[in-house]
């Protein structure tokens, strides 16, 4: 019965779910949209800080549409338009969530001890483009604003790698709205909000190790188990990325668009930007080595698609870390990123026999958990005072970060579980055997990649 829902059917269901909780959330808004007093003690604005920070989110916003390239040359001919359009659609769904509630949740003043921001921010309402921002005094808090939608946005795009060829874009878009509310902006919330749990225990994640990658690592592992397999996956060769060349062009571009990532994250033209961005290059390089060398040793030759899996390895280990290690450091943990994804790649993931297309799972997820740990060893406090681990006189931050994956990736993992299927059991989320078998390209948007 599900399977006959029409796309006027999806439209209805997601339209009053959202005029719903639009309701609740109004409701419980409307009286703190007034601005607040003035604002003493701030310093004035800084027309570098501020120029960095709008040129670092160009940068990643740029990163998206680079992922949708990355991610649409490893999949077959018959599905890269549509594995494209799951990350441009994203940008447009997450900036109109972020606006709306998005950013409050995520951002807003602590409410329930530091589970979630409250409401005050709901229609960024109260705020104004003079007004500074709580968490960098010296930019606008609109600036601010939009740095962190950047970071919802492929955050939630990462999540597509693990669904490509099967998943319906209808389904992919509510899965959009809900998982941006119900999972990431509590993570936010936790590990960055003023008064968060993790921020108040002393977590160190300078630019998404667990808000970005982990989160969207193990929410990906949730719905590739969810879905199930594709069809003829490890009985048929299925791997046959239509354009490597995509893939290449996506990865320097995700590449560049990372010191925007994890740079633009100091949130000010300083010493700790430069830090960032010499760690972030360092560390993409030492791991696009490792897993070079990697496949090397194991196949007798190093591929172009593992040179550039290597290098993403790299950045999403380092994130974490990027604002807190030496370039010594970030050079040990790329490459023990590189052997540790790569592992999982080649050897646990074919026995276990999930289908996490992509890899999302694998080189995030996994790459993202060793990035948080190794920042609770590395982090150097002539770097960065705020950060001291445990090499440098502080065990107890790596207990702090231990705690910080577990909670963030049980999180993840468990609610995007509920949440995959749950949209499964109200309109399905997969695509019929006949549309998987036609491609997604065709059947999902009435179009085709290519025209041969």
């Amino acid at each position: 019965m599900r399977k006959n829902f029409n796309l006027r059917t999806t439209v209805s269901l997601a339209g009053s779910l959202l005029g719903s909780f639009l309701l609740v959330l109004l409701s419980c808004a409307t009286p703190v949209f007034a601005a607040t007093g003035s604002q003493p003690n701030i310093p004035a604005f800084s027309p570098g800080n501020i120029a960095w920070v709008l040129a670092s989110t160009a940068l990643v916003l740029l990163m998206t549409p680079a992922l949708g390239f990355f991610y649409g040359g490893m999949v077959r001919k018959k599905n890269v338009l549509n594995t494209l359009s799951l990350s441009f659609v994203t940008i447009a769904t997450v900036s109109f969530i972020w606006i709306l509630w998005g950013y409050s949740l995520s951002f807003g003043p602590d409410a329930f001890g530091g589970l979630i921001g409250n409401f005050k921010y709901l229609g960024l309402g109260g705020m104004g483009a003079n007004r500074h921002s709580r968490y960098a005094p010296t930019i606008p808090s609109f600036v601010f604003v939009m740095f962190q939608l950047m970071f919802a946005i492929i955050t939630v795009a990462l999540i597509s790698g693990s669904l490509v060829e099967r998943i319906k874009f209808s389904s992919w878009v509510i899965f959009t709205v809900i998982w941006l509310t119900v999972v990431y902006a509590p993570i936010a919330q936790w590990v960055w909000g003023i008064g968060g749990i993790f921020e108040k225990m002393g977590v160190l994640d300078f630019a998404g190790g667990t808000v970005v990658h982990i989160s969207a690592g193990f929410a990906g592992l949730a719905g590739a188990l969810v879905l199930g397999k594709r069809k003829g996956y490890m009985k048929e060769n299925i791997v046959q990325p239509n354009q490597l060349g995509y893939t290449i062009l996506g990865a320097g571009l995700l590449w560049f668009g990372w010191f925007g990532f994890n740079a633009g994250s100091a949130l000010a033209a300083n010493s700790v930007a430069a830090s960032a961005l010499l760690a972030t290059n360092t560390a993409a390089a030492s791991a696009a080595v490792g897993w070079m060398i990697a496949e090397w040793i194991r196949n007798g030759k190093p591929t172009s698609l593992g040179i550039v899996s290597g290098a993403i390895t790299g950045l999403a280990a380092i994130t974490p870390a990027s604002g807190y290690v030496t370039p010594l450091a970030a050079i040990v943990i790329g490459l023990i990123a590189s052997i540790i994804c790569f592992s999982v790649v080649v050897f646990i993931k074919p026995k276990l026999g999930y289908d996490d297309a992509l890899d999302v799972f694998s080189v995030h997820g996994v790459g993202s958990v060793w990035g948080v740990f190794a920042t609770g060893l590395f982090a150097d406090p002539l770097i960065n005072k705020a950060g001291r681990g445990l090499f440098y006189g502080n065990p107890g931050q790596v207990w702090i970060q231990v705690i910080t994956i577990i909670a963030v990736a049980a999180y993840s993992f468990i609610l995007s579980f509920i949440i995959f299927k749950a949209i499964d059991l109200v309109i399905g989320l997969r695509v019929d055997k006949d549309s998987e078998t036609m491609g997604l390209d065709i059947t999902q948007h009435e179009e085709t990649g290519y025209n041969l």
